[in-house]
């Protein structure tokens, strides 16, 4: 059975914490999984979590901060020294050790770096801080595996042992000129079986994927998922080997990007947690919710000034809120098969022939569903003209939502914009609007009103 946290063992670490009974502690947690110890990290105070991560050992404990949500990662950092923190970070690869100093406040992340004994590791952070977050350079590790062309097979061997101490998973080994630029990469199958005299320029295999540091991890997920990279090399301008992106990295990026996303689709313009403050939620949700009601008054508006047909036919506004929902409900499908689409780079051709197809899609569904409507309400209300209006005001809708729906986040692709915004309160109140003024513009038509 998989290991879990129970109640009883969050009873034990918090009584010995509070006794400070630290042989205790060590026995209980010292050899648990870091995900393990950041869920009981999770679990308890901030001040009872920093006692512990001073107490075991950092190669332990650095492992479990990362697993921590930002937030509560946020609020135990704040409860630990600058020196503190660099012992936490000496034991961290440098994409996480990145990670976990870019969360830190400017003034501090300087007194960190300075606290960090490791010459090599503090450069390598200094280095990576320049690069955005959401690029190659942002998401790679320094952490590789790298050997010369010019190296022997024995040579090669001895320094790829030396190497892979300060690696925690050799995915690839990368080859290298004598300026350091990226040529190829090492099958460990030809070193195994070569003569240990024979030069890696010999055998080394010339065909390798990178990216630049400069390249939006998008492009990287991208890449990685279509070629089903464990790991990718990232080199600069000149084509020297800077570090290596993998997939763990690009999983955590995804994860991100979708949460972004999911909550764009929400209504919610920032990310947020649920544990955060009322006035942060408040700031998050108000402005698609002040759209909303916008869009709501402006429906309203429109209703009031088709006043004098539904006073002849006030069937008409019965059918109302179902003309909205549909036209929001048809918006949001089309949009989010676009946004879905725009994401795995499966959308191709141009904007027009992607229009027309969703326009004939939203045909042959509004058809449908215009058919059933006026079928139940020609029936039910025995109003014919009234149900000829409403199905054909229907069909339209439906129609006019699709074609909506399809190009907007197409637009809002085009000139950089996230198109995921389209998928939320944005699509949904501009189609109620639209889907209103043409419902009752077509009644009156239909109607002679």
């Amino acid at each position: 059975m998989p290991f879990k946290v129970s109640s009883d063992l969050l009873d034990q670490v918090r009584t010995s914490i509070s006794v400070q009974d630290d042989a205790a502690l060590k026995e209980l947690l010292v050899d648990l999984h870091h995900a393990d110890v950041a869920e009981i990290l999770d679990a308890i105070n901030t001040e009872e979590a920093a006692y512990l991560v001073l107490l075991l050992d950092s190669e332990q404990t650095s492992e479990a901060i990362m697993e921590l949500d930002e937030d509560v990662r946020e609020k135990l950092l704040d409860n630990l020294t600058p020196e503190e923190i660099a012992d936490e970070v000496e034991e961290m690869d440098t994409d996480d050790a990145v990670d976990i100093i870019a969360e830190l406040d400017e003034e501090i992340q300087q007194q960190v770096i300075a606290q960090i004994e490791d010459e090599e590791h503090k450069a390598d952070i200094q280095e990576m801080l320049q690069y955005d977050e959401n690029s190659a350079g942002g998401l790679m590790a320094k952490e590789l595996v790298r050997v010369k062309e010019t190296w022997t097979v024995a040579g090669c061997v001895r320094e790829m042992r030396r190497q892979a101490e300060e690696v925690t998973r050799v995915h690839s080994v990368y080859v290298v000129n004598k300026e350091d630029q990226l040529i190829g990469r090492l099958s460990l199958k030809d070193l195994l079986t070569s003569d240990t005299k024979t030069k890696i320029s010999e055998i080394y295999i010339p065909k390798v994927d990178f990216v630049n540091v400069n390249d939006p991890a998008e492009d990287v997920a991208k890449l990685m998922q279509k070629y089903d990279l464990e790991a990718i090399p990232v080199v600069d301008d000149q084509k020297v080997l800077k570090g290596r992106v993998t997939i763990d990295d690009i999983v955590d990026f995804i994860k991100e990007e979708a949460e972004k996303d999911y909550q764009l689709a929400a209504g919610i313009s920032q990310d947020v947690e649920a544990d955060d403050s009322i006035l942060t939620l408040t700031r998050a949700r108000l402005p698609w919710l002040f759209l909303g009601l916008v869009g709501g008054v402006g429906a309203a508006t429109i209703m009031g000034s088709f006043e004098n047909i539904l006073e002849r036919y006030a069937l008409l506004f019965f059918y109302t809120p179902l003309i909205a929902a549909m036209a929001g409900n048809v918006g949001v499908q089309s949009s989010a098969i676009i946004v879905q689409g725009l994401a795995n780079d499966d959308v191709k051709g141009s904007i027009g022939n992607r229009l027309l197809k969703e326009m004939l899609l939203a045909a042959l569904n509004g058809l449908l569903l215009g058919l059933a409507l006026f079928a139940f309400t020609a029936i039910w209300y025995g109003d014919t003209r009234a149900a000829i209006a409403i199905s054909i005001s229907l069909f339209a809708v439906i129609v006019m939502a699709g074609i909506i729906g399809t190009f907007i986040p197409l637009f809002l692709d085009k000139r950089g914009i996230d198109p995921a915004i389209a998928t939320g309160p944005f699509i949904t109140t501009s189609n109620d609007i639209f889907g209103i003024l043409i419902y009752f513009w077509i009644a009156k038509m239909v109607l002679g009103i």
